[in-house]
C-alpha cells in the first residue's frame, strides 16, 4: 500500500550500531527470567563440535557456552563492528577454545569453501536478515555433510493465537527499536531452506525455537 515499514526496510539492522554499547544491559535481564541463557547453554554443549562458524554473533552472548572439551575453534561474524566490538571484549584471556571475530554477511558467506565448518551456529540473528532462507542456505553450504546447523530463533506461535496476534501488532515497534522481525514463520523458513530437522523444541507460548538440523 506504499507505506513505510520497519519490517520490510533493510536498514533497521543499522539500529544495531545504536544499541551496541547498551545491548546486553538490556537483553541480559530478560533472558535470565525467561531461561534463555539455559537454551543457548543446551543448544552449544550437546551439539556444537569441532571448528564452529557463528553467523550474526551480535556482542558474543554465547561465548560462554561453547564447551572446550569438544569446540576447537570458533569464528564469529557480524555485519555491526560495534556489536562485534562488544565480543571482541569478551574473548580476551579465553584460551580454549580459540575465539576470533569479524565483520562480515550471514547471507554471503562467499570467502568460505563449501563444506568447511563442522557446526554452523546461528541464534536469534534469522530475525534481522532480510532473507533468512537465503542465509540458511549459505549455512547449509558451508557446514560440512555430517555437520550440524544449531538454530535458536523468535518466531510465530502455532499453538497460542494470542500470542502471534501480539508479535503482529507490535511487530513495526520492535523492528524500529532493535532490528528484529520476530513474527516469521520458521517452520516454513527452515522447510525452503531445505534443511534437514532433526530436533525441534519450542519455548514460551512457541515463540521461542529450538532446532538442530543438517545440511
Amino acid at each position: 500500500d506504499g507505506r513505510f515499514s520497519f519490517v520490510s526496510n533493510p536498514s533497521r539492522t543499522d539500529q544495531f550500531q545504536n544499541v551496541a554499547d547498551k545491548y546486553d544491559d538490556q537483553i541480559g535481564r530478560d533472558e535470565s527470567v525467561m531461561g534463555i541463557n539455559l537454551l543457548r547453554r543446551s543448544l552449544l554443549y550437546f551439539h556444537a563440535r569441532g571448528t564452529v562458524l557463528e553467523v550474526g554473533a551480535g556482542t558474543g552472548r554465547n561465548i560462554a557456552y561453547y564447551p572446550s572439551s569438544s569446540v576447537d575453534r570458533v569464528l564469529m561474524i557480524d555485519s555491526s563492528d560495534k556489536m562485534l566490538l562488544q565480543a571482541r571484549k569478551k574473548i580476551q584471556g579465553i584460551e580454549k577454545p580459540k575465539f576470533a571475530c569479524r565483520v562480515g554477511d550471514g547471507s554471503d558467506l562467499h570467502e568460505f569453501p563449501d563444506q568447511c565448518f563442522d557446526t554452523v551456529v546461528d541464534t536469534f540473528g534469522l530475525c534481522s536478515y532480510d532473507d533468512p532462507i537465503v542465509v540458511l542456505k549459505e549455512m547449509k553450504r558451508v557446514c560440512k555433510p555430517e555437520g550440524k546447523i544449531l538454530l535458536l530463533e523468535h518466531g510465530r506461535s502455532k499453538t497460542w493465537d494470542f500470542i502471534t496476534n501480539y508479535l503482529d501488532k507490535h511487530a513495526e515497534r520492535h523492528a524500529k527499536n532493535w532490528g528484529c522481525v520476530w513474527n516469521r514463520d520458521l517452520d516454513k523458513v527452515v522447510e525452503e531452506s531445505d534443511l534437514e530437522l532433526d530436533i525441534l523444541h519450542t519455548w514460551h507460548f512457541g515463540t521461542t525455537y529450538y532446532m538442530v538440523c543438517r545440511p
